[in-house]
Order: structure tokens, then C-alpha cells, then sequence
């Protein structure tokens, strides 16, 4: 090698520590872009890892691969995210076992978070430890000294803040750099029999569907006196530590994080609040989006309107104008929405206010046979039920995991949201008020709450249905309250956006492309004769012929062949509904002006009654039909995945397929 050649070393680093410690601050701020997505070997949980290069003295450069393990108390897993981390710190044939561990503690809950790291000393690994949050620390009167705690520990500590990114130059160079082991281990033991111990925990933990059980060597009693005795004797030697190196204040003021906590988790003021935050979300989410929605819809009118002008009337122009646009149309209309929701839901989780949700309504979940732990997957569902789902990998008990999966999908996700605007828009007059408030984000608000009050009873049922199993520990996590970081926000609405446009786009395309065939073809014509009269040759299309052939057994929820054909479509994904309306009315016009789809459908006449197709009632039926049905392919596909029986996602299917039938049965009957 020449003297000016670069040498590179890779180095492998796991990111490991308690939740909401600033673990995925401290990842992205280090990482930046350069991340991937995947999952770990053998399981179904997310392994998230990115790069980033070092220079190090003279030519020689340092590549870091970090890889962020799921949040973890402790190394005796609880729950499949946790058997994860402890399986890659335990296993060193793991692809992802760690030349270093970079263990986050939060410096204003130094004792908790010190256990795990205490852990990951006593596995001999080299470790440097990331001390976070030091400005919270000093606002509840703590000062802690990172120099005397290092020599407590006898690893490097670097004081850092996450957010800001104060402290990142200094840790990256120690990260590069720290190659030793522990200078001692943390508790004085054998360390073969500590490895043993993990080891046996976490075959427990495998074999006993999330719950340790006996094993051939040790039995349960026996696992649990020992991680009983590990956490008390390693309690004892952190709070010595502590003792050295954390400086309390004077007896101070009670800060705003307890001010606030003290009405926000109150039993009665926090459910009160929480209500009227999301009626205020709701309120905004239809005021607000209206004249960009405006925007978006009078774009999609002028350009279908100008390219009919331009484009001879042919076989690809009735394509483009009559299947692809109108069903792109009927879809993205509705991004600002999806993008104020996110935007809300975000703010929520930034500052803090989530967990104390969380935190509020646990007792209410215990009663219901479920845990704290299975709130948040709940409310994540209010965004899309597949990462929901995803998140029940924190909850430990396997009776409360799968309850919590088949009552997910009854939360109201954004895939909802473009169903319920356009039938509330329909039916629901804009200038209809209830007191100060709007009709319109009422009923909409109303759905939300219906989805979630209907998981919430499902499970109630299901609590007796199930085998019980071993119940899950739960401990809900109260960060301190925090502006939201703007930019997250921004980012988070544009990816969530860019997501269901393209996953919508993609699939709306291929739905329009095929449901235009269908609907300009059939016995006796094609898509390229003429007809005048597009009322009757959609009728007589194959689309058409498919919808009559359902259009009795829909005939008593208020729907018709149209609807019917929409149904079908939808269960490719909720929002297809709206894709496949947009493309059958376009076909269906019969003069060459744009029109939108709200005031094609408003302008339906039932043939029956003489009167609108789409009244209250059956603006009401249709909600309630998509409140309770399960369309969404990719949603059966996670529940099996997760639980890896095709019992399951069958029998939530035929379930909510049945309570949605006649649910807008008796809503239909209701409202007539």
C-alpha cells in the first residue's frame, strides 16, 4: 500500500436503550438519509440500519454500520421487539452482532436507563454510552457529571443532545475509536452464567408464545427468582453510582411537564380534553382542506377539459379522459386531508401528548382484557392499520397481542378518510351547524369514535373468547412535553403523502384501466363504438352485467349496481371506492363537459323514487358499511404474517364482513 492509499475499517455498531430515550433522534441525526428498512433474520420485526464514514487520523477512514435495535428495558425480553435485542447482543454468529454497543440513557431518568447498559457491560462487549436529554435533566434540578459517571461504569460516556445534534462530533470519534471491552464488569460474577441465564430466557421466552415458562433445565420459579435478584443487586450498584455522580438542586418549583400532567392525565379532564382535541382536528381537517380540495378538483376538471379539446375522440383518448384521469382525480383530491391528519397526529406525538393518551386510558384497556401496551397500536390504526398491527410486537402476552390485531382494523385509518368526505359531503349540508360547530366535522368525528368505541367492544368479546394466556407487563413511558420539531412534521407529511399517493395512484390506475374496459365493452360492443347514449351502454357493459348480477343482495342496504361494482373493487384497498365511482361516472356522462364527481353523484336520480340516489340514508348505510367492513388486502396479508395462521385474517374477514352487512342493513331501515 502506498503512503497516500486510504485505509477503510467497518466497524459494526448496535444503537440500544430504553424507549423514548431520543434512540431515532440519535439514529437519523448520525445516519441522515443514508438508511435502509428490513427486517432481522428469522422474525418479522423491523430492522432498521444505515452508514456513515468517520475520518480518522493520516488516511484512514472509519465506515460505521449502525443498526437500531427495538427500545428494550431489559435484555430479559418481555416481548418479540425485545427478544430481538437480546438475541443480537447474546448471539455472536448474528449477522448484526456489534463490534460496539452504543447504549442512549436518558439523563433525567438516569436509574432506569442505566440497567440495560449495565447489562450489555456485564456481555463484554465494547461499550460507550450516549448520555441524552441533559437539558431536561437540569430543568428537573439534576446535574449529572458524564466524567465521574465513565469511571463509574468503566466505559466512555458522551453527553449529547440529540435534537440539536450538541455533542455528535465528540461521540462519533469515541465510537470510531473504542475498540476494549468493559474495564471491569458492572456486577461481580461469573459471566458464563450470566450469558447461561440470558440464554435460557430467552428460549423460554421463544417457546411460550411471549411468556417465560419452564424450560428442560430451569423452571419458571427459578427464571424468575434470578431476574428478580439480578435487577435488585443491579438497582443497588446503580444507585451507588448515582450517588457519585448526580448533583440535585435545591427543592424547586414543580416544572410544566407536571403542571400540565396533573390536568391532561386527570381520570375525568384527561378524557374531556382528549375529545375535544379531536373534535378540534376534525373541525380543521374539513375547513381547512376545503378550497385546496377545490383547487385540486377544479385542476383535474380543466386539464380533462382542455385535453378533450386537443385529443382526437379515439380509442386512447376515451382511455386517458374517461378511465385514467377521473379515477386519479377521485383520489388525490383528498391529500390535503390526509396531509392535515398526519400533520395533527404528528404534533401529537412530538410533544408528548400521546403518551399521556396512552396513559390515561390503560385502565380502560385492563378492563377490556387488553394492556397499556395495546393503546398505542389503537390509536396508530387512526393512521393505517398495517404498522399498527406491526407495533403489537412490543406486547408481551399472546392472548392480548392477538385481541389487539383483530380489533385494529375497526379503527377508522386515513383510507376511510376519502370514503367518509365524499358521502358527508354529499349528504351532510356544509352550512348545517350544531351550535358553534359544523355538521359535517361532527359526523366526522362521530366515525372516528364509532371505529374506535367498536374495537374497544370487540375485544371485550373476544377477552372471553380467547384462552387466556399470560399477561403482559406494561409500562407507559411519560417523556417531557416538547415544542414540535416543525421539520418533522413537514417530513413526516410529506412522506405519508407521498405514500398514499403512490400506493393509492398504483393501485386506482390498474383498478381504472381495468374497470374501463369493463365498463366500454360488452355482448355486442367494444370499447371503441359509439354510443351517444352512455347511460345504457354502461348498463349493457360487462361492468354493468357484474354489477346487476350483485345488485340484489346490496338492494336492502340502499345500493345499487354502481355501488355494488365500487364494493368489489374496494376491497383492493377502502380508497379504491372512491377511484372506481369517479371512473363509472365519467364513462356514464353523456356530454363532453367535465364534471366532478360530487355533482355527478348529487345529480343521481334513484329511477324508484324520483329522488336523489345518494340521500341520508344511504350516504349513512355506505359509512356504516365502511366502518365495519375489512377491504384492505394488505392488511390480511400483515395479520397472517403476524400470526402466522390463516385461521385468523379468515375469520376477522368473515366477521367484519357480517357485522357490516348488517350494520348498514339496520342503519339504512333506520334512516329511510
Amino acid at each position: 500500500m502506498t503512503a497516500h492509499a486510504r485505509s477503510d475499517v467497518i466497524r459494526k455498531v448496535t444503537l440500544i436503550g430504553n424507549p423514548n430515550v431520543g434512540k431515532t433522534s440519535l439514529f437519523n441525526a448520525l445516519t441522515g438519509l443514508n438508511q435502509r428498512v428490513g427486517n432481522f433474520p428469522g422474525v418479522t420485526v423491523d430492522r432498521k440500519s444505515g452508514r456513515f464514514t468517520i475520518d480518522g487520523n493520516g488516511n484512514q477512514h472509519v465506515t460505521i454500520e449502525l443498526t437500531d435495535l427495538p427500545g428494550t428495558f431489559s435484555l430479559f425480553a418481555n416481548s418479540p421487539d425485545e427478544a430481538v435485542a437480546t438475541q443480537v447482543m447474546l448471539d455472536d454468529l448474528h449477522p448484526d452482532y456489534p463490534d460496539l454497543a452504543l447504549v442512549i440513557a436518558d439523563a433525567s431518568q438516569l436509574r432506569r436507563s442505566l440497567l440495560v447498559c449495565s447489562q450489555v457491560i456485564d456481555l463484554g462487549i465494547p461499550t460507550v454510552l450516549a448520555l441524552n436529554m441533559q437539558d431536561v435533566a437540569i430543568r428537573k434540578g439534576v446535574n449529572v457529571d458524564a466524567e465521574v459517571l465513565s469511571a463509574g461504569l468503566g466505559i466512555p460516556v458522551v453527553a449529547i443532545n440529540a435534537r440539536t445534534g450538541q455533542g455528535l462530533k465528540r461521540l462519533k470519534e469515541v465510537i470510531a475509536w473504542t475498540d476494549r471491552a468493559p474495564l471491569r464488569p458492572f456486577l461481580q460474577q461469573n459471566q458464563s452464567d450470566f450469558r447461561f441465564m440470558l440464554n435460557t430466557s430467552q428460549q423460554a421466552f421463544s417457546s411460550g408464545k411471549g411468556s417465560a415458562v419452564a424450560t428442560s433445565t430451569l423452571s419458571q420459579q427459578e427464571l424468575l427468582e434470578f431476574r428478580t435478584r439480578q435487577s435488585l443487586d443491579r438497582y443497588e450498584a446503580i444507585d451507588r453510582i448515582i450517588e457519585k455522580v448526580q448533583r440535585q438542586h435545591d427543592a424547586r418549583q414543580p416544572s410544566l411537564t407536571e403542571k400540565l400532567d396533573r390536568i391532561l392525565t386527570h381520570r375525568v379532564f384527561g378524557y374531556v380534553i382528549f375529545l375535544g382535541l379531536l373534535l378540534l382536528i376534525f373541525q380543521s381537517i374539513f375547513s381547512w382542506a376545503s378550497l385546496p380540495m377545490g383547487w385540486i378538483e377544479s385542476g383535474f376538471t380543466l386539464l380533462i377539459d382542455t385535453l378533450r379539446g386537443i385529443l382526437p375522440p379515439n380509442f386512447v383518448t376515451s382511455l386517458l379522459l374517461d378511465g385514467l384521469l377521473p379515477g386519479l382525480s377521485g383520489i388525490l383530491i383528498f391529500i390535503p386531508q390526509i396531509a392535515l391528519l398526519f400533520a395533527f397526529i404528528t404534533i401529537l406525538e412530538d410533544s408528548g401528548y400521546m403518551a399521556r393518551v396512552s396513559f390515561i386510558m390503560d385502565r380502560l384497556m385492563r378492563s377490556l382484557g387488553l394492556g397499556g401496551r395495546s393503546v398505542i397500536p389503537l390509536i396508530g390504526g387512526m393512521a393505517c392499520a398495517i404498522p399498527a398491527i406491526l407495533s403489537t410486537r412490543t406486547i408481551g402476552s399472546w392472548k392480548e397481542r392477538i385481541i389487539t390485531i383483530l380489533v385494529i382494523p375497526f379503527t377508522t385509518c386515513s383510507a376511510r378518510l376519502p370514503v367518509y368526505t365524499l358521502l358527508i359531503s354529499l349528504v351532510i349540508p356544509s352550512n348545517r351547524h350544531l351550535g358553534p360547530f359544523n355538521m359535517q366535522g361532527l359526523v366526522f368525528m362521530g366515525m372516528y369514535v364509532l371505529g374506535f368505541a367498536s374495537a374497544l367492544l370487540v375485544a371485550l368479546i373476544l377477552k372471553f373468547l380467547i384462552p387466556a394466556g399470560t399477561r403482559g407487563d406494561s409500562i407507559t413511558e411519560l417523556p417531557e412535553y416538547r415544542p414540535p420539531r416543525w421539520k418533522n412534521v413537514w417530513l413526516t407529511m410529506w412522506e405519508k403523502v407521498r405514500i398514499f399517493s403512490w400506493d393509492a395512484g398504483r393501485v386506482i390506475l390498474g383498478v381504472s384501466l381495468v374497470l374501463w374496459i369493463l365498463s366500454s365493452s360488452g355482448p355486442g360492443h367494444m370499447p371503441w363504438d359509439k354510443d351517444p347514449d352512455g347511460g345504457l351502454k354502461l348498463e349493457a357493459s360487462w361492468a354493468g352485467q357484474i354489477g346487476k348480477s350483485i345488485e340484489p343482495a346490496i338492494r336492502p342496504l340502499g345500493f345499487d349496481w354502481k355501488i355494488g361494482i365500487s364494493l368489489v373493487t374496494s376491497f383492493a384497498a377502502r380508497e379504491v371506492f372512491v377511484g372506481t365511482m369517479a371512473t363509472l361516472y365519467s364513462v356514464d356522462q353523456q356530454d363532453d363537459e367535465a364534471v366532478s364527481l360530487r355533482e355527478r353523484m348529487r345529480a343521481e336520480i334513484n329511477p324508484q323514487t324520483g329522488k336523489p340516489r345518494y340521500d341520508l340514508a344511504v350516504g349513512l348505510s355506505l359509512m356504516a358499511f365502511y366502518a365495519f367492513s375489512l377491504q384492505c388486502m394488505s392488511t390480511l396479508a400483515v395479520v397472517y404474517r403476524e400470526t402466522k395462521n390463516f385461521k385468523w385474517p379468515l375469520l376477522q374477514f368473515i366477521f367484519m364482513g357480517i357485522l357490516a352487512y348488517f350494520a348498514s342493513l339496520l342503519t339504512f331501515h333506520l334512516f329511510q
